[in-house]
């Protein structure tokens, strides 16, 4: 990946470009709208949301507002747990789109394995939203589809039944959380991995290898560790509202991390899981 319109083809045949704008907890209004005009005005091409997130109305403003034309940004959007089922999730889809004010989606995500009560709703009603996203891509109303924090034994439970597997998968990736089980499954079922969280909260930022490695390239923690999921053949999806860290966090393209700089990010074990775990969360 050598610039910000590079990116991955799809089994769907879509590309999705390689760093994505995340908009987790950036609160809607003025400072959303704003945040996603600099991103894509700054050369991002991939602007992530969700219906949870409650800030689509802002993204879909902000694409507006960007002067970019619509079909130049790939944008992805989720199904938030309680939309789970066959009904719910056709509706929710229906209203992030009205919310978004676009006619399709470049990616719809089911955003977590689980319903609201686990025990009694799973895997039915993931299924049963599963086959409402392959219906949604068939019509064209949708570019591809994926999930969103599953695990293998929930990929597995999902191929199962899926007449078309899963294009992308959007999970916790940075030093510290791996997932070297859910890496290894997608990439071996050809599943492209987002990371979410790929700056670690800024909680790594004052690590000492970090700052060492930063400083040899001239570049911040957050500049490093964006590379780093890169070169990892992550899709990172950096977040901030600051105009001058939204425009730093896209500027990774001019340097490389050697192979055993690499290897001291990947063992930099300051934080692990900062969310949820998929079969513990109860959303």
């Amino acid at each position: 990946m050598k610039s910000l319109s590079d990116g991955y083809i799809l089994a769907s045949g879509a590309k999705l470009p390689c760093v994505g704008y995340g908009t987790w907890r950036t609160p809607p209004g003025d400072i959303c709208v704003n945040g996603v005009i600099t991103a894509l005005q700054a050369g991002y091409r991939h602007i992530d949301t969700a219906a949870v997130y409650e800030n689509e109305e802002s993204v879909g403003e902000g694409i507006i507002k960007s002067g970019v034309p619509r079909e130049e940004v790939f944008l992805t959007s989720k199904l938030w747990n309680t939309d789970q089922g066959k009904d719910r999730a056709l509706k929710a889809f229906e209203l992030s789109l009205k919310k978004l004010k676009t006619g399709y989606l470049d990616l719809y995500l089911i955003h977590w394995p689980v319903a609201y009560d686990y025990k009694k709703t799973y895997p039915k009603e993931m299924i049963e939203s599963w086959h409402v996203l392959e219906t949604l891509y068939k019509e064209g109303r949708v570019k591809a589809i994926g999930v969103s924090n599953f695990l293998p034994h929930h990929m597995e439970d999902l191929l199962k039944e899926a007449e078309i597997a899963p294009m992308v998968n959007q999970i916790e990736l940075h030093p510290g959380c791996v997932q070297t089980e859910a890496v290894d499954f997608c990439r071996q079922k050809g599943i492209v991995l987002e990371a979410w969280s790929p700056l670690c909260k800024a909680r790594v930022f004052d690590n000492p290898t970090l700052l060492r490695i930063a400083a040899a390239h001239g570049k911040t923690p957050a500049q490093v560790l964006v590379r780093w999921s890169l070169q990892m053949g992550f899709v990172p999806l950096p977040k901030s509202v600051t105009p001058s860290r939204i425009i730093e966090n896209a500027a990774v393209f001019d340097f490389g991390l050697t192979p055993s700089e690499m290897s001291e990010v990947t063992a930099i074990s300051d934080v692990g899981r900062l969310g949820s775990h998929p079969d513990r969360c109860n959303f």
